[in-house]
C-alpha cells in the first residue's frame, strides 16, 4: 500500500498489521489482519482504471484478493468488474 489517509482502514492496516492482535474495522466489523503488508512509496493513489489494472498485471506475484476501499461506490464497482474480467483468479472485495 502507498499513502493512507488518517481515519481510513488503509491507515489502520498499515499501522497495526505487525501488532500481535492487529485488526481493522470494515462496516462496523473487526477483522484480524492476516496479510503480509508492505508500504510502496512513490505509487500514486490517483491512477486511473487502466493504470490500476496494469499495476496488478505487472506484479511478479499476483494477489489472490484485492479490497477496493478508495473511491466512489460506482467507480469501485466498475473497477471490481474489470479486475474480475482481466484477473479471474483474483477475488475482489468492495466493503
Amino acid at each position: 500500500m502507498g499513502y493512507q489517509a488518517a481515519g481510513t482502514p488503509g491507515r489502520d492496516i498499515l499501522r497495526y498489521h505487525d501488532q500481535p492482535n492487529g485488526y481493522v474495522v470494515f462496516d462496523g466489523e473487526c477483522y484480524a489482519i492476516n496479510a503480509k503488508v508492505q508500504q510502496i512509496s512513490g505509487y500514486s493513489a490517483h491512477a486511473g482504471q487502466r493504470d490500476l489494472l496494469n499495476f496488478i498485471k505487472r506484479m511478479r506475484v499476483r494477489p489472490r484478493k484485492v479490497h477496493l476501499v478508495h473511491g466512489d461506490d460506482s467507480a469501485k464497482r466498475t473497477l471490481k468488474g474489470l479486475i474480475e474480467i482481466e484477473h479471474p483468479e483474483c477475488e475482489v472485495v468492495v466493503p
